[in-house]
């Protein structure tokens, strides 16, 4: 019996061996997620995200240099605010110079830290945003008012069989998805565990069948929304949004360092928060974004969509902030006021009137505190203002 047992065990243990050997890009991805924004190592993570995920480079094109200005004074609570909120990176812009470059802890990265590539988390929904504009105006997209499963037809059948276009880049498209980032079980996690595991996120997205409220009615950020702008224009082209972001957006901004996706197990982009770029060339995204979608005298997409996509139109409840497609409205923002954000601290805060633009990451791992979004956008626009001769 003694050796029936040793003999069944020596045979579980190479089961086991070759079980890791085989899995084990798979089993270190699952042990990077679960440890991604552990304190001791949130910093580093945030700028190695291609070690710890599957990824595909793109060509960010020949760089077009950003002039630099006349230095600007910051803000005298600055330097409390960047340490309260670990901010790693920031660049602020106005009328396409910078005015002010800074990374506070530098000292706790590795390497050049402008030429660190940084995860956008959701600042990449603004892309996809600009990339629908670019698609629509060409025709390739009929009408945002369209079904999402007339491009994405294995959405039929599953809680966005209904919604349209419009809906999911409101964020109104009434699908139940839990975004608790502190859940270990939540929606959201499940679905870092997946990118983890190499599975598919298409997949994830048509296994989701409740909704808690009619397409349009009702306003609920859930960023797997974003996954499906991202199936609906592979669908209407053909093409991977890798392809179609770098030669519609990233090519012609001309880029610092050749930007990556965090894809996954399938090559499909993690458009909904795995863009990884220099701060410098998020800068330069939201100033052709502020420049009404221009850059260098090339246009990219209309200056009538930029206008459309950064008004308020989402359902949000009175004294909310507000939503357009895939862009931020603050309370109390003039025309032309709007930002890309994302969690952990990313913005890219954009004020046109004074033809402003500022990146900033940052690693906060108490940015979900009560007051922490809005001491931010406070802070944002004091930078802004800051900027006045």
């Amino acid at each position: 019996m003694l050796r029936f047992a040793l003999r069944a065990f020596l045979v579980l243990a190479v089961a086991v061996a070759i079980l890791a050997y085989t899995q084990r890009d798979r089993i270190t991805r699952l042990l990077a997620v679960n440890s991604l924004f552990n304190e001791d190592r949130i910093i580093g993570n945030f700028t190695a995200m291609n070690t710890m995920f599957e990824f595909a480079l793109m060509d960010g094109g020949p760089t077009t240099p950003l002039p630099i200005g006349q230095a600007m004074a910051l803000p005298t609570a600055w330097n409390d605010f960047a340490g309260e909120r670990r901010v790693t990176a920031l660049v602020v812009l106005k009328n396409g110079e910078i005015l002010h470059e800074s990374y506070p802890l530098a000292d706790l990265e590795e390497g050049d830290p402008a030429a660190l590539r940084r995860i956008s988390w959701s600042v990449a929904k603004s892309y996809l945003s600009v990339l629908m504009g670019i698609l629509l105006e060409d025709g390739t997209i009929a009408s945002l008012d369209d079904p999402v499963t007339t491009y994405a037809p294995d959405l039929v059948g599953t809680a966005y069989d209904g919604a349209s276009i419009r809906n999911v880049l409101n964020m109104a498209s009434g699908v139940t998805f839990d975004e608790d980032y502190l859940d270990f079980s939540s929606d959201i996690n499940r679905m870092g565990r997946v990118l983890a595991l190499g599975q598919s996120m298409d997949g994830f997205a048509a296994g989701l069948t409740e909704t808690f409220a009619p397409p349009g009615s009702d306003w609920q950020y859930v960023s797997i929304d974003t996954h499906i702008v991202g199936m609906v224009l592979r669908g209407a082209t053909g093409r991977s949004v890798i392809e179609l972001v770098q030669d519609h957006i990233l090519i012609p901004l001309g880029h610092e360092q050749p930007p990556y996706y965090v894809t996954d197990g399938y090559g499909v982009a993690f458009v909904l928060g795995g863009l990884n770029i220099t701060t410098r060339d998020y800068a330069r995204f939201g100033a052709m974004v502020a420049a009404g979608g221009t850059w260098n005298g090339t246009r990219i997409v209309s200056e009538d969509w930029i206008a459309q996509s950064t008004t308020a139109t989402a359902p949000t409840e009175q004294n909310e902030i507000g939503y357009g497609y895939q862009w931020w409205i603050p309370l109390g923002s003039q025309p032309g006021q709007f930002m890309a954000r994302g969690i952990y601290g990313q913005y890219i805060y954009i004020d046109q009137p004074r033809g402003v633009v500022i990146a900033m990451n940052s690693a906060d791992r108490l940015f979900r505190e009560d007051g922490v979004t809005d001491r931010n956008i406070a802070m944002l626009r004091e930078l802004a203002e800051a900027t006045d001769p």
